[in-house]
């Protein structure tokens, strides 16, 4: 018969190690919380009015709670940093503007769902450089910052002239000194956005637009999007669902309530209201019902198998798969809004 000492050392070892495994599942699980449940995600976003309004809605309209989510929101400052942290690990979600969608196409993040479609983009010219369409580029000097929007229009616009990089000289560098360039008469051409051209303007009121985003939709678009781990969408696709949902929510009452979504953004970003003022003329709002529409009849992964080409020539993308092997269109058009389930 064992002694009562040895009795009572065993019960406590064995209440310490109980002890110990319930702190150790309540530290190694992430997904839920203490208090009742919800559960937690890594999202990451941009300071701006597209890659942040989505989260500021949900935040302010309780979409989260709602789905028994707990958000950890973090600000990035591009797209790439956040698809580098889905491949460790530190983040669960982000936003990729489409100068980064190269990254979904070559399979280190899964699409979600589509945010927005950007209507920002031109390639302008200066009055006197003899520029009144893509074709006159040939042989003129051009200012883009590489890897970026500006640069997806330019390309655009060359192939449909029929001309290749090497036909234009390019300039490359930052967008800040593309204003400069450009307003100074150092180039004869740009490929930018707006609200830069704007500022551009100030010097050079009578510039010329010779291509723009909307020239190549339906067909092509520039749109945003979030994304996850690949690994998180296979392993845990109802929690994908349920974040699905809530951007799907949140989508359709900034679809709703344009105006209204650029104060809230502001007010998510702690930034004065009229900074984001107009920040929706420059983007096309598309409601929930539309694009769950437009992914079944298959527009939507063709627009990202177009824009795949685009990075191929852009020789950013040697080969990738078919839109179908990253957008998870099946599982966007599941998600309810604000999915419990």
């Amino acid at each position: 018969m064992k002694s009562i000492p040895a009795v009572r050392r065993r019960t406590a070892g064995l209440l310490m190690a109980l002890a110990l495994l319930s702190t150790a599942t309540a530290c190694g699980d992430d997904s839920t919380d203490a208090a009742g449940g919800a559960q937690k995600v890594k999202f990451g976003y941009i300071a701006d009015y597209s890659g942040s309004v989505a989260l500021a809605v949900a935040q302010k309209q309780g979409l989260w709670k709602k789905a028994g989510i707990t958000p950890d929101l973090r600000v990035f400052t591009n797209g790439p940093l956040q698809v580098t942290a889905l491949g460790t690990g530190s983040l669960d979600f982000g936003y990729l503007g489409p100068g980064a969608l190269w990254l979904p196409a070559s399979g280190r993040a899964s699409i979600v769902s589509v945010n927005m479609l950007g209507l920002a983009d031109r390639v302008i010219a200066r009055p006197g450089s003899g520029i009144e369409k893509p074709a006159d580029l040939k042989g003129k000097k051009v200012a883009v910052a590489e890897g970026t929007s500006g640069d997806m229009i330019l390309n655009l616009a060359l192939n449909e002239a029929g001309l290749k990089p090497d036909d234009i000289k390019k300039v490359a560098m930052d967008a800040s000194t593309v204003v400069t360039a450009f307003s100074s008469g150092q180039v004869d051409a740009a490929a930018t956005w707006y609200p830069l051209i704007d500022t551009m303007k100030k010097k050079v009121p009578d510039l010329k637009e010779i291509s723009e985003t909307q020239d190549y939709y339906p067909k092509m678009t520039f749109p945003n999007v979030f994304v996850t781990q690949p690994k998180l969408a296979s392993g845990n696709p109802e929690l994908v669902k349920k974040v699905t949902g809530v951007l799907k929510e949140a989508g359709d009452w900034i679809a709703a309530h344009p105006e209204e979504s650029e104060t809230v953004a502001a007010d998510f970003l702690k930034l004065p209201a009229d900074q984001l003022k107009g920040s929706t003329q420059y983007v096309k709002i598309l409601p929930s019902a539309e694009l769950t529409k437009l992914t079944q009849d298959g527009t939507v992964d063709g627009w990202f198998d177009e824009l795949a080409g685009v990075f191929n020539r852009m020789g950013k993308l040697p080969k990738a798969g078919k839109a179908s092997d990253y957008y998870l269109g099946d599982l966007y058009t599941a998600a309810g809004k604000a999915d419990r389930s």
